[in-house]
């Protein structure tokens, strides 16, 4: 009987071990393609792009007065920029974040801004509904839809442009670095989950494949790209908008573009659970947007499989070797850490934040394993249900 027994633990112990080997072999070689997207786009970065400074609309949606919204918003109103306008757009005209828009406004008495509100949305992303209005009420041909948690510098404006000089450029869009704006754990694994793994997968894809998507922080694109899509009416029914603006502005022909500029998305989310009610939600929608990428996301984690071949090394009595797969696991995911945010999105106090990394790699590998758990997301408060082409209904209570 124990003979048996032994056999059935040394069986299990060499298929854990052999999966988390795996495991560290594919992440090892997504690191090695991160370590050249990186190198690869820092070189495109470099490379100078015709100055032309045309007329700019930028499209603010804003809900409520969050964390840091004056500094926020400060940055748009200081841009270096010969000619712009800033709309901002809530669903009610009491809104505390149009508050603190009229408040700039009238400090930058100069800077053309109008505030808007639209009421109820008919889409379940109502999000979709404030740019639909602001776009109405805009003046220019170049339009900039930037999200209300994002910080950017004066020449934001002039870098993000630069690339519509190429009169087949439609779409522009930004990489940026998470900011824990208020501190805390939950927050700051969050924020270098933004800047190193989403960044990872963003530089890593340009580099097979032409840019067929955007990013929420900053959606820089052109009037008539947006027209002949529908407009933005047609994001409506859909959770992840950024996606798939940037896809279909591609379909149309356009060439769409990530700019060398990185900006700074503030985290709000300081609680635990509303840290990974938010991750949950972001990685549910990418599964529903690029399920085939998506699914083949789990080969890039280390961590958990360097996890998975210790304790396979350990039921084979082989612990010094798990320590070394362990200790190979984390080590990679802090090189990782090293080059994206010294190379790609311009990362300070890198050791920390390689720490963090190691943690956040395995906290992001459960997130993916939840990602697959149900087809409902919360947002904003509200109940959703996600559908396989990535449409959301909104659950009545």
């Amino acid at each position: 009987m124990w003979t048996g027994t032994n056999c059935l633990l040394s069986l299990i112990s060499k298929f854990v071990f052999a999966v988390g080997c795996a495991g560290l072999i594919t992440s090892s070689v997504y690191l090695a393609l991160v370590m050249l997207a990186a190198w690869r786009f820092r070189g495109k970065a470099r490379t100078p792009a015709r100055e032309s400074n045309p007329p700019v609309s930028v499209l603010k949606p804003v809900h409520g007065n969050e964390t840091g919204l004056e500094a926020n918003l400060r940055g748009f109103f200081e841009q270096y920029y010969p000619q712009f306008e800033l709309l901002f757009c809530a669903r009610r005209e009491d809104d505390p974040g149009l508050a603190v828009a009229r408040k700039l406004a009238a400090e930058f008495p100069n800077v053309h801004t109008k505030i808007l509100w639209c009421g109820d949305a008919p889409y379940a992303n109502a999000k979709v509904f404030s740019l639909e209005r602001m776009m109405h009420e805009s003046s220019h041909d170049l339009l900039v839809v930037s999200d209300s948690d994002v910080r950017v510098e004066k020449n934001y404006l002039r870098s993000v442009v630069r690339a519509f000089s190429d009169e087949n450029t439609g779409l522009v869009t930004c990489l940026y670095r998470g900011v824990a704006i208020e501190g805390g754990l939950w927050a700051r694994l969050e924020a270098v989950g933004m800047s190193i793994e989403m960044s990872s997968g963003v530089v890593v894809s340009e580099m097979f494949e032409p840019v067929a998507f955007a990013l929420g922080p900053t959606m820089a694109e052109r009037r008539e790209a947006v027209e002949r899509i529908g407009g933005f009416g047609r994001l409506g029914p859909y959770c992840s908008d950024d996606f798939l603006l940037g896809k279909w502005i591609a379909q149309d022909g356009w060439r769409c573009v990530i700019s060398d500029n990185v900006i700074e998305h503030m985290v709000l989310n300081a609680g635990f659970i509303e840290s990974v009610q938010h991750q949950v939600r972001w990685m549910k929608s990418t599964r529903a947007s690029r399920p085939k990428g998506h699914l083949g996301a789990g080969l890039t984690y280390s961590v958990p499989y360097g996890v998975l071949a210790c304790v396979g090394a350990l039921g084979l009595h082989r612990p010094e070797l798990g320590a070394c797969l362990l200790a190979w696991s984390a080590l990679n995911r802090m090189v990782q850490t090293w080059v994206v945010g010294t190379l790609v999105v311009k990362e300070k106090g890198l050791l920390a934040k390689s720490l963090l990394f190691v943690l956040r790699d395995a906290m992001g590998f459960c997130f993916w394993l939840a990602s697959y758990g149900s087809h409902r997301i919360l947002w904003r408060g509200e109940l959703f249900e996600l559908e396989h082409d990535g449409k959301m209904q909104k659950v009545q209570a």
